[in-house]
């Protein structure tokens, strides 16, 4: 991402050039340029003639020879020198990861930047251009990982932290001379010299300042964020680490009524293949706008709530059953029912237990009703928020601990490992007359890539700045915002800001920037 900013009045607008003729600064810097290059081949011609072009050109060595003279002539760190007094035109470069190489991606993007940059200095502006190099995070701990054979924070704890960041620190600039030979073959004027790592307690100390600039504004808060769980290494894990180790594997298919409560003889039914979130379940969730039925069972006369589009799911033939009733997916909504479990029944009295809609829900799959358990989904999270059932800054309903079994509220099963614990709560449900189906269901599962073990959802701590609250305004900034492609403004960026979540900081990780903020353990104060 460029992020750029112009101080002062240079007397050419920067955004009208772009639309423009260069500026007279900019003909003149490009006529230099063609009599330098003139200059340095050949015989010399007169001005009303220019020198004949070969057949062919071998542009590598045309470049190569560019560099040279650029290299010689200390071309970049000179315009920097004459422009020193003008207008400032601020560039940030999103630094990347010196632990790979640079490919294709760095490449097209660092060529962008550069033209950006190469045109504010011809438009009038001094144009600082620091190379940044990103040193924390999760890519530089995968390597270590890897390299040291560590499964999770106890063998972290073995070695020690400090020790383990040091190993981090070792590698983080592995490529770097790579990287500086490629960008300046590209013919990037950038300075390697005057580079910034985010490592650098400087660097660091700016991040702490903003984070405190967030906070003094009411903008932080502790909250939870649904991530991918090792239970084996009792750690999260990133999006990146959870697509690490895929496995097709056979997991509990079950659909389970959940009788209405103005009317127990009618049920909506819920697919689900993690029997063990049910426990958990706060609402019931349908899409506005598809078609769902009111169906009798011909064979045991009972009455379900479904989507039509899914009937297949439970019926093998159409004589199975008999339609009663056709409705969209709306007409739902609010609609309270009998919750499975009693652990969390005090939750109705704050809206748990009824009908939500949400476009999520698609007709590919399951019954068209999805059961929520928002702190074993990110979905759920999401639309038990947007309906108030759960509120962002409140305790979490996640009866779950960092081993992946129960606690003590969940009374029938407390102590189970909750993959074990899902043929226990099938038995239960078919014995209280809630199971409406039972099967197994194969599909393509996450794994934990240290353990090998199966990775669940779960709530997790963090920390967040907010965001939703001032969409409007993002939205009214991006408006006066000169976006080249121009339909980006409106449609990819756009969409992003106007669908905009409060913003997780946090990640549980060793080598970063620790966030300074020191808590008491029940986080009053």
């Amino acid at each position: 991402m460029i992020q750029c900013e112009c101080e002062g009045n240079p007397s050419t607008d920067f955004r009208g050039l772009f639309n423009s003729q260069f500026s007279k600064e900019s003909s003149e810097s490009l006529h230099h340029f063609s009599s330098l290059s003139a200059a340095g081949g050949g015989r010399q011609h007169s001005d009303t003639m220019v020198e004949p072009v070969p057949e062919s050109i071998n542009f590598p060595s045309e470049e190569e020879k560019i560099l040279q003279f650029w290299g010689e002539k200390d071309c970049f760190q000179e315009c920097l020198r004459q422009s020193k007094n003008r207008p400032k035109y601020t560039f940030y470069d999103g630094p990347p990861f010196a632990t790979g190489l640079p490919h294709y991606g760095h490449i097209l993007a660092g060529t962008i930047k550069d033209i950006v940059t190469r045109f504010a200095h011809q438009s009038g502006f001094h144009v600082d251009r620091r190379f940044g190099w990103d040193c924390h995070g999760l890519p530089v701990e995968y390597e270590i990982d890897k390299t040291l054979g560590i499964k999770g924070p106890e063998d972290v704890a073995k070695m020690g932290i400090a020790e383990y960041n040091k190993q981090c620190r070792n590698i983080v600039m592995r490529y770097s001379n790579e990287w500086e030979t490629s960008v300046k073959r590209m013919g990037r004027w950038i300075d390697f010299n005057n580079d910034y790592k985010t490592l650098y307690p400087w660097f660091m100390e700016t991040v702490w300042w903003v984070f405190r600039q967030l906070y003094d504004k009411g903008l932080v808060y502790r909250g939870v964020k649904v991530m991918p769980f090792s239970t084996a290494c009792n750690t999260p894990l990133s999006n990146f680490e959870s697509h690490q180790n895929y496995k097709d594997v056979q997991d509990p298919s079950v659909i389970v009524n959940f009788p209405l409560v103005d009317n127990q003889d009618v049920a909506l039914i819920a697919w689900t293949t993690t029997p063990w979130t049910l426990p958990s379940n706060l609402a019931l969730c349908v899409n506005p706008e598809f078609l769902y039925v009111q169906v009798k069972d011909n064979t045991t006369g009972k009455t379900y709530i479904m989507m039509e589009a899914r009937l297949g799911a439970l019926f093998k033939s159409e004589g199975e059953y008999t339609v009663l009733d056709k409705f969209p997916g709306k007409t739902l909504k609010g609609k309270k029912y009998k919750p499975l479990f009693q652990y969390f029944a005090k939750c109705g009295e704050k809206g748990a237990f009824q009908v939500v809609t949400d476009n999520y829900v698609k007709e590919e799959e399951g019954t068209g009703v999805v059961h929520q358990a928002p702190y074993f989904g990110a979905d759920d999270y999401r639309v038990c928020t947007e309906y108030n059932i759960i509120q962002r800054d409140q305790a979490p309903i996640c009866p779950v601990d960092a081993s992946g079994c129960f606690t003590s509220e969940v009374t029938d099963f407390a102590g189970q490992y909750v993959k074990d614990a899902d043929k226990n709560i099938i038995k239960w449900l078919k014995e209280k007359g809630r199971l409406v189906n039972a099967s197994s269901f194969k599909h393509s599962y996450p794994f934990c890539w240290r353990s090998d073990t199966p990775l669940i959802y779960k709530a997790v701590p963090s920390w967040f700045v907010r965001v939703e609250h001032m969409v409007d305004k993002l939205l009214e900034n991006n408006g006066k915002c000169y976006w080249v492609p121009e339909f980006v403004r409106e449609k990819r960026f756009g969409n992003w800001l106007r669908d905009a979540r409060d913003w997780a900081i946090s990640r549980n990780r060793y080598w970063g920037t620790p966030i300074p903020l020191w808590v008491s353990d029940d986080f009053e104060e």
